[in-house]
């Protein structure tokens, strides 16, 4: 991709005139290779992977920033949704809420989401069950962010998982 000089120029005065930071950097990780039938081993695994892949994020971050001169203001972690990884398995929920904030904690990340739901098409009983657990998990946990996917363009709006939520 070609910039022109007047882009550049742009981007500069932005960075030194005007204090432009950057919001955020984010690292998507999939934890889907970490789910078992246990909420508990599949917390220990996702803690593991996290704690292993972002050992470095923080500082490789700040590096970057420095030498752009480049103010960073976050940095985070998004991880595959939490109630694809639950599904089937045993345990409360909050459990690995509370394991990916703790490896999140860890590296040093300022936040971690995906604690999430995807009731766009419906509830399955395991989505019913982890939409009841997020404000427990939210309110027990520092960095932990999660969401409810409860419309898509092509599905509509799944006004019972909003009506809900």
């Amino acid at each position: 991709m070609e910039y022109s000089q007047a882009e550049i120029l742009q981007t500069v005065r932005m960075t030194e005139m005007e204090h432009l930071d950057i919001r955020t950097v984010t690292l998507g990780l999939s934890l889907l290779d970490c789910a078992t039938d246990s909420i508990e081993n599949t917390g220990a695994r996702g803690r593991e992977k996290i704690e292993r892949v972002a050992a470095s994020l923080v500082s490789t971050v700040d590096q970057i920033g420095d030498e752009i001169g480049i103010r960073i203001a976050n940095k985070r972690i998004a991880v595959t949704p939490v109630s694809i990884l639950t599904e089937g398995a045993r345990g409360n929920p909050v459990d690995l809420g509370r394991a990916i904030d703790e490896a999140a904690g860890a590296v040093g990340v300022d936040f971690i989401g995906g604690y999430s739901a995807l009731v766009h098409k419906g509830f399955t009983r395991n989505e019913s069950e982890f939409l009841d657990s997020i404000p427990e998990a939210l309110a027990s946990t520092t960095r932990l962010c999660g969401s409810v996917n409860a419309a898509t363009t092509r599905a509509g709006i799944n006004m019972d998982a909003v009506a809900r939520v």
